[in-house]
Order: C-alpha cells, then sequence, then structure tokens
C-alpha cells in the first residue's frame, strides 16, 4: 500500500462508516438522523447543501460517501437489506465496490445513488428512493411512516 493510498470500503465495514458519519454531522448540530425513512429527507437536504457550496464532487467525496453509507443503512434497519461486496460485473456496473442487497436478492447502490442526487439535484430524492424501492422486507420498527414529498 502506497503513502495516502486508502483501502477501499467493503460490506463488513459500513455499518461503522454510517455511525462515523452521524456523529460527525450531528456533533454541533441536532440533525434527526436515526436511520428512519423520515430522516432520509435530512439526507437529501445535507447533499443539497453540498451542491451549494460546491460543484466539484471530489472535493465532496467523503461528505458524499458518509451520507450514501447512511442511506445504505437506513435500508439494512428498515427494509431488510444487508451490506454486500460487489463482485467484478457488479462493480463495473454501478462505479462502487459495496452495496445492499435485499430480501427478494436485488442488489441496489445507495453509494452511488447519493452520487447522482449530487450531480442531477432534486430529481434524485433519497426519500422517494427508498419509498419506490423494490425488494423491501417490510418497514421494520419505528419511523416506518413519512411525510409526503
Amino acid at each position: 500500500m502506497g503513502v495516502g493510498h486508502k483501502p477501499e470500503p467493503n460490506a463488513a465495514d459500513m455499518r461503522r462508516h454510517a455511525a462515523g458519519f452521524v456523529a460527525h454531522a450531528t456533533a454541533r448540530n441536532r440533525l434527526p438522523l436515526d436511520y428512519t425513512v423520515a430522516s432520509l429527507r435530512v439526507a437529501d437536504f445535507l447533499v443539497d447543501g453540498l451542491r451549494k457550496g460546491s460543484t466539484d464532487r471530489t472535493s465532496v467525496a467523503g461528505a458524499l460517501f458518509g451520507i450514501g453509507a447512511y442511506v445504505g443503512e437506513v435500508l439494512v434497519r428498515r427494509a431488510g437489506a444487508v451490506w454486500v461486496d460487489f463482485d467484478a460485473a457488479q462493480r463495473a456496473y454501478f462505479g462502487q465496490p459495496t452495496g445492499v442487497r435485499m430480501p427478494d436478492g436485488r442488489v441496489w447502490n445507495p453509494l452511488g445513488k447519493v452520487v447522482n442526487r449530487f450531480e442531477l439535484g432534486r430529481e434524485e430524492s433519497l426519500q422517494t428512493f427508498y419509498l419506490t424501492l423494490h425488494g423491501r422486507g417490510g418497514d421494520r420498527g419505528k419511523g416506518r411512516t413519512c411525510a409526503a414529498l
């Protein structure tokens, strides 16, 4: 491994990445990042704020990764998904090393979905992504309802 080389994220570490993002994002702010479906609206607003502050995706890549890990963890906790490492074909297709597998076997790319939100804006809502997601195993626990967009 060379100096400055950052290891590629893997499925086993994604829960930790999501928790780190939440700790960092809520350290000075009282953001309701509680892994509920409704909190995905907050994630949308965070990406919108990044878009206003920078048009360069590279400069906000760490924040986008953290938000993507958070979105994926919401899928894990609320929709019955599990984090998976993508195989070579999936990595080529999604452009990411890891994603989630839904109870019906479909795989989704929350990291890429956040990048799309950054690049395309409001038409790529993270909350709408969850609400229209195929393959959910049923919402789990509290916070399963959310306000209309």
